[in-house]
């Protein structure tokens, strides 16, 4: 898997704040134009994730729209409330979506999600109005013969972070999940959010958990009805594949674009092609 030369994060405080129905506070990170004709659009991160993931082509798409990313909770300056579910996160990304419609004098807003955040945008969209398109960069549920984890990885991630070694529990999820080879983990390893990434580890177990939940099936995403874009790398591993065309073929309006070459991380590794693909549905009637 290739892999972006390391980009130095921009740190920076959010420029909001948004309660979700169960009173966590959501940290939202503005910026870019909002050009006439153009809604806002909503950034989702993946697991081990925060806004920074955004850091490459947030500016490219930034260039006419207003952005909000954010932090999801239990990590960067989000807040977190126990016990957790894939539930919970489905409202925060509403909250933030009916926030950033309601400050833009707009009827709804577009998001783009990747990976795990990608099923968060899926299951909002099934919780309000203010959600008009959903990007989905390989977040769609695995099938049951398809799962991208194994049975035991959640507990042997958790003995890891038992041990005080979060490490080995976010390389295991890189390796076992994503793909990553030697050469993708010392890569990812040297970045500058390498450390950002260690210390959302402990969020890694509850999602590995919470993606083999009802609410984050593919029959309960497959029911989203407004149009939703799957992004795909082809050199992405066979999971991300099948899981893609299997949530395609439940959705009412789906669409696949696939970026050659790239894996998990287009965002990064081919962020003109990302950026075009996202452009081109968003902008379409």
């Amino acid at each position: 898997m290739s892999q972006p030369a390391p980009t130095e994060p921009a740190l920076s405080e959010p420029g909001r704040l948004v309660r979700s129905a169960d009173g966590t506070t959501i940290a939202v990170f503005e910026s870019g134009l909002a050009e006439p004709g153009t809604r806002p659009l909503l950034l989702v991160h993946g697991t081990t994730a925060d806004h920074l993931t955004f850091r490459v082509v947030g500016p490219m798409l930034g260039r006419r729209r207003r952005l909000h990313a954010i932090d999801r909770r239990g990590r960067g300056a989000s807040g977190d409330t126990r016990p957790y579910s894939i539930e919970r996160e489905f409202e925060d990304v509403a909250a933030v979506a009916e926030a950033a419609a309601r400050v833009a004098g707009a009827d709804a807003v577009d998001v783009v999600g990747h990976s795990y955040g990608g099923r968060c945008a899926l299951g909002a969209s099934l919780l309000t109005t203010a959600i008009r398109r959903v990007v989905c960069y390989e977040g769609a549920p695995a099938p049951p013969a398809r799962p991208y984890q194994g049975d035991d990885l959640a507990a042997r991630l958790r003995a890891d972070l038992d041990r005080g070694d979060p490490e080995a529990a976010l390389e295991a999820f890189m390796r076992e999940v994503v793909g990553f080879d030697d050469a993708a983990m010392a890569g990812f390893r040297a970045a500058p959010v390498w450390p950002l990434r260690v210390a959302a580890a402990h969020t890694i177990p509850r999602e590995l958990d919470a993606e083999r939940s009802p609410a984050a099936s593919l029959e309960a995403l497959g029911a989203v009805a407004v149009p939703v874009l799957q992004v795909l790398g082809s050199a992405s591993v066979a999971p991300f594949h099948e899981a893609t065309m299997a949530l395609d073929a439940r959705l009412a309006r789906g669409s696949i674009v696939r970026i050659e070459g790239a894996a998990h991380a287009a965002h990064h590794t081919h962020p003109e092609a990302f950026v075009a693909a996202v452009e081109a549905f968003l902008g379409s009637p």
